[in-house]
């Protein structure tokens, strides 16, 4: 398995396979809001913002690849981003499910000069509150499977980044 973590901490492959699972997640989330009429609350965009983050990485990654001090250092952000990501996902679940209270307003509370939600409010525009994800699949809802996916995400991006310090064996 250790071996196994550090090829992959190295290869293009893994963040191929990063981006593609961001851009799956947000064309989910697109299908959601416009094909079913889910409506993002806060919450949700500032997951989308991570999941976009997230991408980013990844593509810099492929670019940045072979080298090891870089990768390094991607690994490492990728890992904050999706511990990032788990908070986000693990509020919207609390708010969900009623162990927190969530008094989302309509306000994404980004800075004036990184207004995502006026440069492209098509993805990053709130429009309703907190408070209810709709069911995926066999009365799960979305932000359990968001909890999920965020959680496995997260240990991944840990590994990754520890087995990023391991040098690979040429064979």
């Amino acid at each position: 398995m250790k071996r196994l973590l550090i090829e992959l901490a190295h290869q293009r492959r893994y963040w191929l396979a990063l981006a593609l699972l961001g851009i799956a997640l947000e064309a989910a989330a697109l299908y959601y809001q416009y094909a079913l009429d889910e409506w993002p609350c806060v919450l949700c965009i500032h997951v989308r913002i991570l999941v976009v983050a997230f991408v980013l990485l990844a593509i810099a990654g492929l670019f940045l690849a072979r080298y090891s001090t870089a990768t390094r250092i991607l690994h490492g952000v990728n890992t904050l981003v999706m511990l990032a990501l788990v908070e986000r996902s693990w509020q919207v679940l609390a708010v969900e499910r009623g162990w927190i209270f969530g008094d989302c307003d309509l306000d994404l509370g980004l800075p004036a000069w990184f207004a995502l939600d006026q440069w492209f409010p098509w993805i990053f525009e709130v429009r309703t509150s907190c408070g209810y994800t709709p069911f995926v699949l066999f009365q799960i809802t979305l932000a359990e499977v968001l909890m999920v996916i965020t959680v496995l995400l997260a240990l991944l991006s840990a590994a990754l980044f520890v087995a990023s310090f391991f040098e690979r064996r040429i064979q």
